[in-house]
């Protein structure tokens, strides 16, 4: 399986951590974001990954190394999620994996997102105490699969929240695709990556994988940041071996419900 890690934007609502590094680029513990994403794919087996740079790209290309290929979107500054993937699309054929570069998340996750027997699926937060505002991307979910996913969506009717990670066969790719063409030709470049996914879920199933309770976090602010290096990360290194435990075994990604 392919991924691809959407790493275009500057991020610059976390300026007063990153400076004038990209967002991807932020430190967390003794690495970056970016460089936790990919040994994370590395460690399920996922070697063939593309991040899509943009901002300050040539950073992102030393970072990367040779542990992936970087494609440019050379418009970041006027797009969105959306289009990065789309400039991408020719890649995605066979199947593939995809996240967002400022999640920090327990690898379990990972694990269970890719072990699930659905082709098509995205991991979601439930919704439980959560407090929503206009900036979490929520889910609407029905028998087990997202029926609609967008910010937009009122607080009370959301069933919990996107992580930020999705993975699709090559059915699923090629539907994915053909939204995505649709977004891109209707004027939908500035739009998020979660509008394709709403168009797509209207033609086919795509299956809510429940994160279970294992620790992430989207980091878009200093405060998001700080919670990340205080709470998140800790939790996620004291739980390391049991994960390499359960690892060994069989894994399974349990599907979201709505209640």
């Amino acid at each position: 399986m392919k991924a691809v890690i959407l790493a275009a934007g500057r991020g610059g609502r976390l300026q007063p951590v990153t400076g004038n590094q990209p967002k991807c680029l932020a430190r967390v513990g003794t690495q970056t974001l970016l460089e936790r994403q990919l040994a994370s794919l590395r460690m399920h087996g996922i070697s063939d990954i593309t991040v899509v740079g943009g901002y300050q790209i040539d950073d992102v290309r030393r970072a990367c190394g040779t542990k992936a290929t970087v494609a440019n979107n050379a418009r970041f500054a006027s797009t969105n999620s959306l289009y990065s993937l789309w400039l991408v699309r020719d890649l995605l054929t066979e199947g593939f994996v995809v996240m967002n570069c400022d999640v920090l998340f327990h690898p379990q996750l990972l694990d269970d997102l890719l072990s699930a027997r659905h082709e098509d699926a995205l991991l979601i937060s439930p919704r439980g105490d959560a407090l929503y505002s206009d900036e979490e991307m929520k889910v609407v979910v029905r028998a087990g699969c997202v029926v609609d996913i967008a910010k937009t969506i009122a607080p009370e009717d959301a069933d919990g929240e996107n992580v930020g990670i999705a993975k699709f066969g090559a059915a699923g790719a090629a539907a994915l695709i053909e939204a995505l063409e649709l977004l891109v030709v209707d004027g939908g470049r500035k739009a998020w990556l979660p509008a394709a996914f709403a168009l797509l879920c209207r033609q086919r199933r795509l299956h809510a994988i429940d994160t279970r309770g294992f620790p992430w976090i989207e980091i878009d602010f200093p405060d998001d940041y700080w919670q990340a290096c205080a709470r998140v990360l800790p939790a996620i290194e004291a739980d390391e071996p049991s994960h390499r435990r359960r690892h060994a075994g069989a894994a399974s990604g349990r599907v979201l419900h709505h209640v």
